[in-house]
């Protein structure tokens, strides 16, 4: 197998990859020969990264040409995945066996792999982070040794940020297939949040409350909830009812009256089925559909992380630079995740909230908003995602990741030569 050179660019398109050789093996022997004659290497998972994370000095290497393997353990209910796969692709063969994953990010696309390993999340007060649900993992090694993690072990491997090796399948724990509706509320002010902010964030499976900044209100709620656990539901309707929480006098939002895209002016025909009509849980937990392509090059995305009794005072914070934010965003999300005991989740041991700004494409305009919130933020220990823009320097992710230096301890055992260290490891890591 030859590597091939030409340009690379990540799914926003502001990164262009330096890295000069590109492997894609199709065979497992392949790969661990790639990387055991590599002077480094990284892995390039579906690019959904926006920054430097899949970079590297030496060659960068795909896992989409490996044979797309999903085998179902179902007395144990857990499912052996390629680690290049999509989710998109795993949930549609996992539902066709009645299996389901707890949880899904807003966009299906991107790879099981990827999303793993820089603690990427969907919403939900009770779901976990994504690498949460890894059991097991299988990695190839500096050497090209491969090498299975499983037990106590998997919580400090799982969010690897492609510092220990190239994982090439994840053991996931499944649980049985489930229906889900949505519907979307418009126009709530952001003052009910004060309040009530907890009680609409459990009032759903998953609910993400959207804003634009350009005035004290949310534009949008998306609340996704288990037809099964409706009281109201009736097995044979079509549509589920809503949810009880917009029932509240204080509940001031309208009800959708058509389906929407949460960024403010794009059509909504990208997105899943909404108005309360119920559907397989793949086909709702996200907020876009997979057989709708992602655009490339129109977004900038950030995300933090923090505590989640400081969602009321974080938002607060933020409304004090609202304009600064509204010169640059096209839209903001707020989550809730459970916690975790990944060493590296942006959740770990603590219930978080997420707030996501989805940004116009241009950096120079960005950056200093993103440095503007990092500040807003910093009294609440806000944990930037991994794979997103963020400016916050290597000692404060110290101070705000206790097994941070347990993981560099891990790299160094997998990696002692620094293999798979790039600039963005010295950058974020220290290391």
């Amino acid at each position: 197998m030859t590597a091939t050179a030409g340009a690379r660019v990540n799914w926003a398109r502001n990164i262009t990859f330096t890295a000069p050789e590109f492997f894609r093996p199709e065979k497992l022997s392949e790969l661990r020969a790639v990387v055991a004659g590599a002077q480094g290497i990284r892995v390039l998972g579906t690019g959904h990264s926006f920054n430097d994370m899949a970079d590297s000095p030496g060659a960068q290497v795909s896992l989409a040409g490996l044979p797309p393997e999903v085998e179902i353990d179902s007395a144990n209910s857990l499912v052996r995945v390629s680690a290049g796969l999509s989710y998109a692709t795993l949930a549609a063969r996992l539902d066709r066996q009645g299996f389901a994953l707890r949880n899904l990010a807003s966009l299906p696309h991107i790879s099981v792999a990827g999303a793993t390993a820089t603690g990427t999340h969907g919403s939900g007060a009770a779901n976990q982070s994504l690498s949460a649900a890894v059991k097991g993992l299988e990695l190839v090694t500096a050497g090209g040794d491969v090498v299975e993690v499983d037990g106590d072990a998997v919580a400090g491997a799982v969010v690897h940020l492609g510092a220990l090796g190239v994982v090439t399948r994840l053991i996931l724990a499944v649980v049985p297939s489930f229906e889900v509706a949505q519907r979307v509320y418009e126009d709530l002010p952001l003052d009910v949040l004060d309040d009530h902010f907890a009680e609409i964030m459990a009032s759903g499976y998953s609910v993400s409350l959207f804003t634009d900044w350009r005035g004290p209100r949310l534009t949008q709620l998306w609340i996704k909830y288990l037809v099964e656990a409706d009281p109201h539901a009736i097995a044979t309707s079509t549509v589920a009812p809503a949810p009880p929480v917009t029932e509240e006098p204080w509940f001031t939002a309208t009800p959708a009256p058509a389906a929407r895209n949460p960024v403010p002016g794009v059509a909504a025909d990208s997105c899943t089925e909404q108005l309360g009509v119920p559907g397989p849980w793949f086909e709702r937990l996200p907020h876009f559909r997979p057989d709708f392509t992602p655009s490339a090059g129109d977004e900038l995305q950030s995300e933090w992380l923090l505590p989640a009794e400081h969602a009321v005072p974080a938002l607060h914070a933020l409304r004090q630079i609202a304009g600064d934010i509204a010169a640059a965003v096209r839209v903001c999300e707020v989550r809730r995740i459970a916690a975790d005991d990944r060493w590296l989740s942006m959740a770990y041991r603590r219930d978080s909230v997420a707030f996501h700004f989805t940004w116009i494409p241009d950096t120079a305009a960005v950056l200093p908003v993103v440095t503007a919130i990092e500040r807003q933020l910093a009294p609440f220990g806000p944990r930037p995602h991994w794979g997103k823009i963020f400016t916050t320097p290597a000692a404060d992710l110290h101070d705000r990741y206790e097994r941070l230096p347990d993981f560099l301890a891990l790299a160094r055992h997998y990696d002692p030569a620094g293999k798979f260290r790039n600039a963005y490891t010295a950058r974020v890591l220290g290391s």
